[in-house]
């Protein structure tokens, strides 16, 4: 069994996509995933399936767009891919709640780096499937704008590191 870690986007984010994670365990345990544990009400779950990464995402989307009654975007990792994020962490003196993991289906290129705008005291760098993201006087007086970010869910550092040890286990 694989234990996986899922991260849905605009889930309880400003009052859109409303998903009580007592909600989306449920849900969860009813697609046959076993040991179901959620975190934060951000749309955060680990479990464990005999399914790929792949193939979880595409029993779960459905049921999650059913749900919320709109189009729906989960990003699911593996815990190597976890530990990877952590890893690779460009960023290692930042605090965690300052540098963002965006979450990507593809891979982050060295273009929607050099294509982002309204950057100041930011720093960028591509990643495994994410963009890191530091942002040294906070995200919410930041204007930068990533072109092919907004396709992304971000989490940060922190997050990504509590997931990873659920995950583990």
């Amino acid at each position: 069994m694989a234990r996986l870690a899922a991260f849905l986007r605009a889930v309880n984010v400003g009052g859109t996509g409303k998903l009580p994670m007592t909600e989306l365990k449920a849900m969860c345990e009813e697609l046959g995933f076993n040991n179901v544990q959620t975190y934060i009400a951000s749309g955060n779950v680990v479990f464990e399936t005999k399914l790929d990464a792949k193939a979880a995402r595409a029993k779960l989307l459905p049921h999650l767009e059913k749900h919320l009654g709109k189009a729906a975007e989960i990003f699911i990792r593996d815990v190597a891919e976890l530990q990877a994020l952590v890893d690779e962490n460009p960023f290692p003196g930042a605090e965690g709640a300052r540098h963002m993991v965006i979450l990507l289906q593809e891979g982050a290129t060295a273009e929607m780096v050099s294509a982002a705008r309204f950057q100041t005291n930011e720093m960028i760098k591509p990643g495994s499937r994410a963009l890191h993201v530091h942002y040294p006087t906070g995200m919410g007086a930041s204007k930068l704008k990533i072109p092919g970010a907004e396709k992304g869910t971000a989490r940060n550092m922190n997050t990504i590191r509590k997931m990873l040890e659920l995950a583990v286990g």
